[in-house]
């Protein structure tokens, strides 16, 4: 079936309202306890769908919950991507990562001068980031190739899974060294330190020191390093395993990051690079998935070409977009949802809403909201501007903390963002499109390893809402179908800009 001609352009926005999930109400549903007039009366009175944001319909292994980055890159691309855990997955499976030349070449290297391998990266199976289960293809193929020194050191999670689970996973890690034959866990650091993005350099220091010179509190167990002070598995000290081990990074070794997604990442790798080279050190890196580092760390799978989408479709067309969002969510609605590219296209302008007060999301669940609504409605203000584009991050960056009161007050500080947006948008002839990225909020417990029902502040498998506000409230009514991707957004936003889908999307305008 062709697709539906273009209606009259009209400029919009596109509003990413980020871990908005839908499922039924329950006594941990953040969502459903808040008190949010403004986006239920958003879901009733305009045309509005479910969309699937996890699985296979954005490119992600069956079942895998959704993630802000394929989020993004798949609202862009207007098309599903092979993510890069898929990739990674697909090549564990065909036995191709296995056999890749370039690790077997680092592997032989190592062996043959008696170095060791380290081997660093988030230990959970969250599936956002990386998954534990693929250190087992790298553990046995460094035992097929002898060598004898395999250094673990690994990122403890609580975000992406439950809390206080880190012990559990860090277990797990020791089952598959003693499977592979190879491998001990040489430290442990919990992410908050090793994964942050938003540029605090003294965080990523205490992993770059843990690291590289081994540089940390120590412990004789997984349990003891997992337990001190009992911060949460996202703040885990910098822990050396077991005291007096020198696991430190020496001349002549070499690196593997584990990780699949780049983003929270690389600001450790960067740094831990530049501290190597600086103190005399060199020292080969790959990474199992592609980064986008500073240094040259060569990938063992390459990523999917996300080009031909949003931004290439507009810039082809000549119209001009306002890219907003804080920090946390910057390189969403500007790298991400342009296929993965940094290069800001001419008709593009960028607002990033810098940080202010404490990073205490329990404390300040509002975040920088009110700056960054302030900044749409000035930008739709515009009549050079034919589409705002912008993250509201809220649910999904508070819901991570885990925290079911903290999240309800996000939700809220949301309502109230979205109740000024729209009518910011009605009084400027503007159509809007909202949709979540993957869902959170609406789930905030979940069932741990032990059996226990614990606070969650992961991301979900369940659809999220997508809402379209037409730009005149005369508008005939419109009905959109029973089933969404995210793959649709791109077609949608183009069609009511006046044009047709480009030719590399398979997503459908919606209206």
């Amino acid at each position: 079936m062709s697709a539906p001609e273009p209606v009259s352009a009209a400029p919009g926005i596109l509003l990413v309202l980020d871990g908005w999930g839908h499922t039924g109400e329950a006594d941990d549903n953040a969502l459903a306890l808040a008190h949010t007039p403004a986006l239920d009366e958003l879901i009733t009175r305009n045309p509005s769908t479910l969309a699937e944001a996890s699985g296979a319909a954005v490119g992600l292994l069956p079942g895998t919950v959704g993630n802000s980055e394929i989020g993004h890159m798949v609202i862009g691309a207007g098309r599903p991507l092979p993510y890069d855990s898929l990739l990674v997955q697909q090549a564990i499976d065909t036995g191709a990562l296995r056999t890749h030349p370039r690790l077997n070449a680092l592997l032989d290297r190592v062996a043959d001068t008696a170095g060791a391998l380290h081997l660093i990266g988030l230990c959970s199976d969250g599936q956002i980031h990386a998954h534990v289960e693929h250190l087992s293809e790298l553990l046995t193929a460094a035992a097929a190739h002898q060598v004898q020194r395999v250094y673990i050191h690994a990122i403890t999670d609580g975000r992406d899974v439950a809390d206080h689970t880190g012990e559990t996973y860090l277990t797990r890690v020791a089952e598959l060294t003693a499977q592979a034959g190879a491998g001990q866990i040489a430290t442990v650091i919990g992410r908050g330190y090793a994964m942050d993005k938003a540029g605090r350099l003294e965080l990523t220091e205490h992993a770059v020191a843990l690291v590289a010179d081994g540089r940390g509190a120590a412990a004789d167990s997984v349990h003891a390093a997992v337990s001190a002070g009992d911060p949460g598995d996202e703040w885990v000290p910098a822990t050396v395993l077991p005291p007096g081990h020198d696991a430190a990074v020496a001349d002549g070794d070499a690196v593997l990051w584990f990780n699949f997604r780049s983003d929270r990442i690389q600001q450790f790798a960067d740094g831990l690079s530049e501290h190597l080279n600086a103190t005399g050190r060199s020292v080969e890196m790959v990474s199992l998935a592609q980064y986008d580092t500073r240094a040259a760390i060569p990938a063992l799978v390459e990523r999917a070409d996300a080009s031909g989408g949003l931004a290439d479709e507009m810039d082809a067309a000549g119209l001009r977009s306002v890219r907003i969002a804080e920090a946390e969510k910057f390189e969403h609605v500007t790298y991400y949802i342009n296929g993965r590219d940094a290069t800001a296209r001419d008709g593009e302008e960028h607002v990033r809403i810098a940080e202010e007060g404490t990073a205490d999301y329990v404390a300040r669940p509002q975040m920088n909201l009110d700056r960054v609504t302030a900044a749409v409605v000035a930008a739709c203000e515009r009549t050079d501007v034919d589409l705002v584009i912008a993250n509201l991050a809220n649910i999904d960056v508070v819901g991570h903390t885990g925290h079911l009161a903290a999240t309800v007050s996000a939700c809220e500080a949301t309502d109230t963002a979205m109740a000024r947006i729209l009518q910011a948008a009605q009084q400027t002839g503007r159509w809007v499109v909202a949709v979540g990225d993957h869902g959170n909020a609406e789930r905030m417990t979940k069932q741990a390893p032990d059996g226990t029902v614990r606070p969650y502040g992961g991301h979900t498998t369940n659809p999220v809402p997508l809402v379209i506000v037409p730009h005149r409230p005369d508008t005939p009514p419109a009905r959109l179908p029973k089933t969404a991707t995210l793959a649709d957004v791109a077609p949608t936003v183009l069609h009511l800009l006046g044009h047709k889908p480009g030719s590399a999307m398979t997503g459908r305008p919606l209206l």
